[in-house]
């Protein structure tokens, strides 16, 4: 039967191992104490567990955060180190510890995520990259290079309008303000025109002759025809 302390532990690693970002196993036969010590403060400077675990204790754990194929990585004695932000800063960390400190302690493998296990080349890879911050601020400067050559093409024929306005503008300064024109004069009347309206102006108007009314119009003479005696018959005889 287990006891309730390796239940413990076995419970704390499964935890660790399910919030982790990368998981790197280490042997560290051979390691001295105070190497051992200095390792540790490195790891948890960067923010990464290190710590020495039973095999037995570390592949149950692995098994119940459904990450089994950390199994893959446990070889003799060994060290597992599990990170849980920037997988290549733990990698980086280990890998650095290792050329530097002079140590017999060797990297076994690594699982990132829930990937497949790597191998120390690889580990060795992914500690040569750039940190998260350094590659994130590559991704985005090349997302805002074509961005920034769009709105350089943009803003191009605008430039060119401003330097045209500009250059008319030091140009009309340059020659000072433009004289103010003169009144034009009113086009002089022709000899003409002149006789034609005095004459206008001296001819007196025609007055005109008062109509006839009908009552002093002559009356006619009215013509009376006095009838003619008819004769008779009688004296027609005579």
């Amino acid at each position: 039967m287990p006891t309730q302390q390796k239940v413990d532990r076995v419970q704390d690693i499964k935890d660790r191992l399910e919030r982790s970002s990368i998981t790197l196993t280490a042997s560290y036969a051979g390691i001295s104490v105070n190497n051992m010590i200095l390792l540790r403060r490195a790891m948890r400077a960067g923010g990464i567990d290190f710590t020495i675990v039973k095999n037995t204790l570390l592949n149950l754990a692995a098994t119940e955060a459904n990450k089994s194929q950390i199994s893959e990585i446990i070889q003799g004695p060994t060290a597992v180190a599990i990170g849980y932000d920037d997988p290549a800063a733990a990698a980086k960390i280990l890998s650095d510890f290792i050329r530097d400190g002079g140590t017999s302690l060797a990297i076994i493998g690594a699982v990132m995520g829930d990937g497949a296990p790597m191998s120390p080349d690889e580990v060795t890879k992914l500690a040569s990259l750039p940190s998260k911050d350094i590659l994130l601020a590559m991704l985005l400067g090349q997302m805002q290079s074509p961005l920034a050559r769009l709105l350089t093409v943009m803003n191009g024929p605008i430039q060119a309008l401003d330097n045209v306005l500009q250059a008319r503008v030091r140009q009309l300064e340059e020659q000072g303000p433009a004289p103010e024109a003169e009144p034009e004069a009113p086009p002089e009347a022709s000899t003409e025109e002149i006789t034609t309206e005095e004459a206008a102006m001296e001819e007196p108007e025609a007055t005109a002759e008062p109509e006839a009314s009908a009552e002093d119009a002559p009356a006619e003479e009215e013509t009376s025809e006095e009838p003619k005696a008819e004769t008779s018959d009688e004296e027609a005889a005579e």
